[in-house]
């Protein structure tokens, strides 16, 4: 558990793999689906996974360099954990978590 929150911490990172979840991604695609994250964000979160393995960077020699993010394999085995975590985000009623912070 300690080192899947110690990769995937903070509010973007599941959701940038749950992007790439859909297939290789352009930069601007995944800013453009992650509305309010900022570049600087999004950048520093796809440095730390291609780091640990999670994303490839493929850049393409043309003018402009375009630059794609995929997952790896690694990072395409989180798919069973973020889809386990969405399904029991959509059974819990807001009523519940109500009850949970009171």
């Amino acid at each position: 558990m300690e080192r899947f929150l110690l990769l995937l911490d903070g509010p973007w990172a599941t959701l940038i793999v749950r992007e790439l979840l859909q297939g290789p991604r352009r930069f601007s695609e995944l800013r453009d689906a992650l509305e309010g994250i900022s570049a600087h964000t999004l950048t520093h979160r796809l440095r730390r996974f291609e780091a640990h393995g999670i994303v490839t960077r493929t850049v393409y020699a043309e003018i402009p360099p375009r630059v794609v993010y995929e997952l790896t394999p690694l990072g395409e085995s989180l798919r069973d954990i973020l889809y386990a975590m969405a399904a029991w985000g959509q059974s819990v009623t807001n009523q519940q978590l109500m009850a949970a912070t009171d």
